[in-house]
């Protein structure tokens, strides 16, 4: 168990970073566990921002965006405000655009970066959960500003070596697959944790369209 310190100086526990293959039986359950317990520790005031960072016009890269369409056309949470989605997409030329008016709109926010990432063979497929900013584009040498309170990355193929040419040539069931239990875990954690913060605790349940 790691700790962090708040504002105020107190110590507070926070999860351990997760890593799960999207394909295992109980990867949504675990997933939406894991978030919720994080965001069960918010003020119920406080506004949670979900920012998807990518685009549609790579494969790979598509991940966030199809987070946020995939959010964007289930959700009815309050405090749950979204960047990033197909129609919309927050990428490498709106990014920090997208950060101004993130601080300009919101008072102290607490974000959550959703976003593709490449790695060894043996993790694609994989979802991870991690305290902290992403640095969108630090694998393909882009400059972009550090983005989250925690970052939520599906590792979509194999990095190390031409990495364009990688995410153009993802595979889009891959992609698709992994956005929809990313999605569905993040609309059920929030729901659970802003239920909880009003005195009811219903059962954890991740479903899928």
């Amino acid at each position: 168990m790691k700790f962090q310190f708040g504002f105020d100086g107190d110590k507070q526990e926070t999860q351990e970073p997760l890593k799960i293959q999207h394909t295992q039986a109980d990867t949504p359950y675990v997933l939406a566990k894991h978030l919720q317990s994080i965001f069960s520790k918010l003020p119920s005031y406080q506004p949670i921002v979900v920012i998807c960072v990518g685009t549609d016009r790579s494969t790979g890269d598509s991940l966030g965006p199809l987070v946020g369409s995939h959010l964007n056309r289930i959700t009815s949470l309050r405090n749950l405000h979204l960047f990033g989605t197909l129609d919309e997409p927050v990428h490498a030329m709106n990014l920090a655009e997208t950060m101004e008016t993130i601080r300009g709109q919101f008072d102290n926010p607490f974000v959550v970066a959703v976003d593709a990432c490449l790695g060894q063979v043996a993790s694609v497929g994989c979802i991870q959960v991690a305290h902290g900013p992403l640095k969108p584009g630090a694998g393909v040498n882009k400059d972009l500003p550090p983005v989250g309170d925690i970052h939520v990355t599906g590792i979509v193929n194999v990095g190390g070596f031409m990495e364009y040419f990688v995410l153009q040539n993802t595979r889009l069931s891959l992609v698709m697959n992994m956005a929809t239990v990313i999605g569905e875990a993040l609309h059920s954690a929030i729901r659970r944790a802003q239920t909880y913060s009003s005195g009811v605790t219903p059962a954890l349940n991740v479903k899928f369209e």
